[in-house]
């Protein structure tokens, strides 16, 4: 539940933690933030380690482990598990809680706000890391930032993704989903570029916030094909599995020509309300096996039980690995409330059903003409 004002909780405090199975590390959020000395525990998944987690009221500003405050906009907690049966984890994250605090006073930030992101990489991890490093300083370096956030989350996509092209010493053969969300006081926007996937947990309902870039998708082959490219057995050009991506340059040929590999995202803006409880970030390896319905009911009860997102990441990774997922996995469990949700009351819909004196008078003469 968000709280926004009128008597509720004012603060929001956020709790991000990274995960790693065997040797599949995953490497996340900004350099200025990240911290090496992350305590680990045995599990009896794959080896499971995972940082530890700090109690709620916990002030400190940690990569593994960070509880800040964002005023006037509710409570976040995000927690995050990564892992894979993969040989090479390609997959990075990004979790910055506190937009204020890790921009200090050099950005005109009005209202507090937090961002999280998810990089599937493909082709090696070039890509996906280059992204994470700099895609949010594309969009507070925008021009039109923060007046039109639409615009310079757009046109942060195209930077990154052309900067990239640019770099001499990394692999620009190597491409990578997007998937970010920002949150700016009661708005939070998503920006989508691939199949990783954003669903809100709305009392127990899942609201999809992004739509997979699949080849095969109607709206997505028509511009694939419109574009000269082709959808051969659901691969763009026979060769990506994805229809929008940053990277994989040898696909898209010069710079400033239109390609059937699009890097211009997806948005979808929605203010938060008390309704929405949780938000679920993840790459194709979870959504590949698991419904987004599935994903939040499971969250949901999770947290009514104990109201330890870590331990939401956890079960949704071990789900996913009973059900045989393919793929590396990365999740964000962003809670916009330290309190767990609450039970949902079925309401009662029995009601008492009568005939009004000019009913019972026109059954009557009804009646009558029998």
């Amino acid at each position: 539940m968000l709280s926004l004002g009128g008597g509720m909780a004012t603060a929001t405090e956020v709790s991000c933690q990274i995960g790693k199975i065997d040797n599949v590390y995953g490497k996340g959020g900004v350099p200025a933030i990240e911290d090496e000395n992350c305590s680990s525990e045995a599990t009896d998944l794959y080896c499971m380690q995972s940082a530890g987690k700090p109690p709620r009221n916990t002030s400190g500003m940690r990569h593994c482990i960070s509880t800040t405050r964002l005023v006037n906009i509710g409570e976040y907690e995000s927690d995050i598990e990564l892992c894979g049966p993969k040989a090479y984890m390609e997959d990075e994250h990004v979790c910055i809680d506190h937009l204020r605090e890790h921009f200090g006073s050099a950005e005109n930030l009005l209202l507090p706000g937090a961002f999280y992101g998810v990089f599937d990489g493909h082709g090696g991890t070039d890509a996906a890391s280059f992204t994470r490093k700099n895609i949010l300083k594309f969009i507070v370096e925008d021009t039109h930032f923060p007046a039109s956030i639409k615009k310079a989350v757009r046109n942060a996509f195209v930077k990154a993704d052309q900067a990239f092209a640019d770099t001499s010493s990394l692999d620009t053969t190597s491409g990578t989903t997007v998937l970010t969300a920002l949150v700016l006081g009661r708005n939070m926007l998503v920006a989508n570029a691939g199949d990783s996937r954003a669903v809100l947990g709305k009392r127990g309902r899942a609201v999809e916030l992004s739509k997979d870039h699949k080849p095969n998708c109607t709206s997505e082959r028509q511009r694939i094909e419109k574009l000269g490219g082709v959808v051969c057995d659901g691969y763009l050009n026979g060769q990506l599995s994805v229809a929008r991506a940053l990277g994989d340059w040898h696909l898209k040929g010069l710079k400033g020509s239109s390609y059937p590999l699009s890097c211009e995202p997806e948005l979808q803006e929605i203010e938060l309300t008390e309704e929405d409880e949780f938000l679920i970030i993840g790459c194709d390896g979870l959504w590949d096996v698991m419904s987004s319905q599935y994903a939040v009911t499971t969250v949901r009860k999770e947290l009514m039980q104990h109201n330890d997102p870590e331990r939401c990441c956890r079960e949704l990774i071990k789900e996913a690995l009973r059900r045989n997922t393919c793929d590396n996995l990365t999740v964000v469990v962003v809670c916009f409330s330290s309190d767990p949700p609450p039970p949902i009351e079925i309401p009662n819909f029995q009601r008492r059903r009568s005939i009004s004196a000019e009913g019972i008078d026109l059954l009557k003469g009804i009646l009558n003409n029998l």
